[in-house]
């Protein structure tokens, strides 16, 4: 299997585990933008008075006692440990779904991209959501899968000469640099039709109608209303001067956020969420969907091509709309501090521990640095 150089974001990631070498009863995630605390808060246990009769020393002293083997067992959520345990398992599942067959370029192509390295921040929202209304990792990594092979097409895409025309991904050539435009189209392609196709055979345990109901919400995030709708406004925006905010954020919305929501939405309908879950969920997703493409658009202007692993400034140099552009880059970063907070309080309903990983997630979606 191609290695993965996670390096990057795991110290990114560690920074929300220093939380946990605190023995107090509160569970800290950093804030990414102001790295203020974002607290869980654990009803606070009463601690026995100083002065007592002889009579109760045996009963404090029990309480005591159970009160520190409590802090002893008390778990903490380490960010670090299950983003890289997550990113492992995903990354073993893609490369044994598309494995070297016949005929051989057009696997070799789609692999070079799939298995290039990347965050894999959508197939986690997707595990992530899926375990936090009950389910298991096993029933979302085929469509955690299937995000991942469509994000990396919508990759392959862009950087077309019709498109984007960039030279660099993720740190290496891009895809038709390699194999040439021709087998890039192709390869993009292929990932596309194959997503659904993996959801469709490879999910298991699941009812067919949870199913067909996720397949419906991948083929609508991506579609004429989804990712390719924010595609074509945002083309048709290039050069223009009167393109104002609300006209960004539909393409954002479209262009980015519409696939980070589907794979959240994805993980709570196949982990078997109520309506009132998966809409909760759906609207986390569309904050931090927004977030992520608010911070792309900083990024871009304030990092180097060689941190990014991508080639830097180009919407500068293609005169295209941003946040930065339209809003400064300080309003950027307190529009972007806003969404991460809105996200986060759609997901004060449900378990805190069983929300660390999609609130860690968001604060890391907000801090990151490439």
């Amino acid at each position: 299997m191609s290695s993965v150089n996670l390096s990057t974001w795991v110290q990114t990631c560690s920074m929300f585990n220093q939380a946990g070498r605190s023995r107090s009863s509160t569970l800290n995630l950093l804030h990414p933008l102001k790295k203020l605390p974002i607290s869980f808060q654990t009803p606070k246990r009463r601690r026995p008075s100083s002065s007592f009769s002889s009579i109760s020393v045996s009963a404090v002293l029990t309480e005591q006692e159970t009160i520190k083997e409590d802090e002893e067992e008390k778990p903490t959520f380490n960010f670090k440990s299950y983003m890289v345990q997550k990113a492992n398992s995903v990354n073993q599942a893609l490369d044994a779904a598309v494995s070297i067959r016949e005929p051989q370029m057009i696997h070799e192509a789609m692999r070079y991209s799939l298995l290039a390295g990347g965050k894999r921040v959508r197939p986690m929202l997707c595990i992530s959501a899926c375990e936090l209304v009950g389910g298991d990792e096993s029933v979302a990594m085929p469509a955690a899968c299937a995000v991942e092979m469509i994000h990396t097409m919508s990759l392959i895409h862009d950087d077309l000469p019709c498109m984007d025309n960039d030279d660099l991904r993720r740190g290496k050539p891009t895809n038709h640099k390699v194999f040439g435009e021709d087998v890039a189209v192709l390869a993009g392609d292929a990932l596309l039709a194959y997503a659904f196709e993996h959801v469709a055979v490879s999910t298991v345990g699941v009812p067919a109608a949870r199913i067909v109901r996720a397949i419906g919400e991948l083929a609508k995030s991506i579609g004429s209303e989804g990712l390719v709708a924010g595609q074509v406004v945002d083309i048709d925006s290039e050069g223009l001067a009167n393109v104002g905010l609300e006209q960004l954020e539909f393409i954002h919305l479209h262009k980015t956020a519409a696939l980070l929501e589907a794979s959240v939405v994805l993980g709570a309908i196949l982990g078997g969420g109520s309506d009132e879950e998966v809409e909760k969920l759906r609207s986390f997703a569309r904050c931090i969907g927004l977030l992520f493409q608010v911070v792309d658009d900083i990024l871009d202007v304030t990092k180097s091509s060689q941190e990014l692993g991508k080639t830097a400034g180009k919407d500068l140099v293609a005169d295209k709309v941003t946040y930065p552009k339209l809003m400064g880059i300080e309003k950027s970063r307190e529009f972007a501090e806003k969404l991460n907070r809105e996200a986060q309080e759609q997901l004060s309903g449900f378990d805190p521990q069983k929300a660390a990983p999609l609130i860690a997630l968001a604060n890391y979606i907000a801090y990151r640095q490439n």
